[in-house]
């Protein structure tokens, strides 16, 4: 990481951004630019960047297919830190079980049902809380490899 890169790093410490979007397909792609230019104030590596962008965008497909409405929207919270970056996808849609959701088998035929297992591979941590009639929050975290 550039000298430059860890000053704004250091500067930003703690600093939260928030983005609220519309439940519609085509702003999956702004979270995931949101989170390339994050990740890279954060001074992740290109294939880092690349794996973050694809854990956000399979969160925020789970609250677009099952935590939201046409008509609601979803947040999306990225916290800053030196070293680590955590990225929070909150929904307002029925909520679930958690621990109801299995890891697929593979070899198989289905569409879908990986996003889950997707971001826990590629993620550092991974908290998912739902309350049923209230929504659903993932927290993601991806530490800093210096």
């Amino acid at each position: 990481m550039s000298e430059m890169s860890c000053s704004t790093c250091r500067s930003l410490q703690g600093e939260t951004v928030h983005i609220s979007l519309p439940s519609l397909p085509q702003f999956v792609s702004l979270a995931r630019l949101t989170v390339a230019s994050v990740g890279n104030i954060v001074g992740f590596s290109i294939d880092v960047v690349e794996d973050l962008k694809v854990a956000v965008s399979e969160a925020c497909t789970n609250a677009l297919r099952h935590g939201c409405s046409s008509e609601q929207c979803y947040d999306l919270y990225y916290q800053l830190d030196q070293d680590k970056l955590t990225i929070r996808v909150e929904d307002s849609g029925e909520g679930y079980e958690p621990e109801s959701i299995s890891e697929p088998e593979l070899p198989g035929n289905q569409a879908g049902g990986f996003g889950l297992f997707i971001i826990k591979s590629l993620m550092d941590e991974v908290e998912i809380v739902s309350n049923k009639g209230m929504g659903t929050s993932i927290t993601m975290v991806k530490y800093l490899r210096t």
